[in-house]
């Protein structure tokens, strides 16, 4: 299959029926400095050996780093006192800076608004659950896919994300949660889900890499397991493909948001290059290769896509596969300000339940966490940029 290309879904986001739609700060920044997440094996051997380090000082460091989540090399005793200062330099520039937090939910939810090298800003929420903590990622910088009810689709997209500034969202907040930062005491991270700002997709080299670094056992990486990885998707079919391939059991999202091509060409302007046929075909393969249940994302939006219709007809196109195949997730939305896509009524949300359930499909409303502060995934982002 031919590979996608590193930055971006579409050749220059220039051709075809679909276009990503580019952030006015969309240029050749530059690439974010080299992270010892960024590195193959062999590239740090060879950044150690410039330091006159031999090779078993690497995995001293993959040690601190998904062991203990620890990137001070300043401080670490293990190390040769003389070269700490030039391995923190060398292995472990500082990628992401926290602008501000939002806390919600008594503590157990907290949203960060980052700061990448280039001035960029990114968003990730941690999740505290009774039985589990979740943490939600971004991928991208803003995102080309231009969804119109969604904050970060209305950024557009600036540039792809390193592997290191994703994986460092989730080294943080390990770290947070281990040392008792969050409402509840010391605890451990859990989840992680690609639903943050940005299309997994688009960047599909950086996610993959993040995911086998997220999940690999130290000290190859943080040991959350790959059935606890959720990788969403608009419906970027190539991409679905690529995965099912790899054979990594991570959960799959589609976020569909309507169950006819007609209503979906509106909400999801990639629908028009990959349809609704095309993405669940795709979808469902996943499904027979992984054995694990696809979660169809439906972000329910007052008298546009949550009447009794549009419920009869997603459950008539998801049962078009067979039994169990999937989880629908769906999720009130969340509003921008001023938007004219505003949350479904309570009532029509359960009608839609009911007539998922009826027609035996597994489906749960969203939990919607943070809502007393800005949810939508972008929204931080925006009011800062603005």
């Amino acid at each position: 299959m031919k590979d996608l290309p590193e930055t971006g879904i579409t050749p220059g986001g220039t051709t075809g029926a679909f276009r990503d739609v580019l952030s006015k700060d969309h240029a050749r920044r530059g690439k974010p400095p080299m992270h010892f997440a960024d590195m193959t094996e062999e590239e740090r051997i060879a950044k150690a050996k410039d330091l006159g380090l031999p090779k078993f000082r690497v995995k001293q460091l993959a040690n601190h780093y998904y062991g203990h989540f620890d990137v001070n090399a300043e401080e670490f005793s293990d190390f040769p006192a003389t070269k700490r200062v030039e391995a923190a330099k060398v292995f472990f520039p500082t990628l992401i800076t926290e602008v501000t937090r939002q806390v919600a939910d008594e503590g157990t939810t907290i949203k960060t608004l980052w700061r990448l090298f280039d001035g960029s800003l990114i968003e990730s929420v941690l999740m505290r659950y009774p039985t589990r903590t979740t943490l939600c990622i971004s991928s991208q910088v803003g995102c080309g896919m231009g969804c119109p009810f969604c904050a970060t689709g209305q950024l557009g997209l600036t540039r792809n994300m390193s592997a290191g500034e994703i994986v460092e969202q989730v080294r943080v907040a390990a770290k947070a949660m281990r040392d008792g930062e969050v409402a509840g005491g010391p605890g451990r991270l859990s989840n992680i889900v690609f639903m943050g700002m940005g299309e997994p997709m688009g960047n599909y080299k950086s996610v993959l890499s993040a995911v086998r670094q997220i999940s690999s056992m130290p000290p190859e990486g943080f040991g959350i397991s790959a059935r606890n990885i959720t990788v969403s998707t608009v419906g970027v079919v190539p991409g679905i493909k690529k995965l099912t391939a790899e054979g990594i059991p991570v959960r799959l999202a589609v976020s569909l948001h309507a169950p006819s091509d007609e209503l979906r060409d509106e909400l999801v302007p990639m629908n028009k290059r990959f349809n609704t046929t095309q993405v669940l075909d795709a979808a469902h393969d996943y499904y027979l290769a992984s054995k694990r249940r696809v979660s169809i994302e439906y972000a329910l939006m007052r008298g546009i896509n949550d009447q009794a219709e549009h419920a009869k007809l997603l459950a008539k196109r998801l049962n078009h596969y067979g039994d169990n195949w999937v989880h629908v997730n769906p999720i009130p939305l969340n509003p921008i300000e001023g938007s004219k896509w505003t949350a479904s009524k309570p009532e029509d949300e359960q009608q839609f339940l009911d007539i998922l359930h009826k027609a035996g499909i597994t489906a749960t409303l969203r939990d919607t966490r943070g809502q007393d502060i800005d949810g939508a995934c972008g929204q931080l982002a925006a009011k800062e940029r603005d």
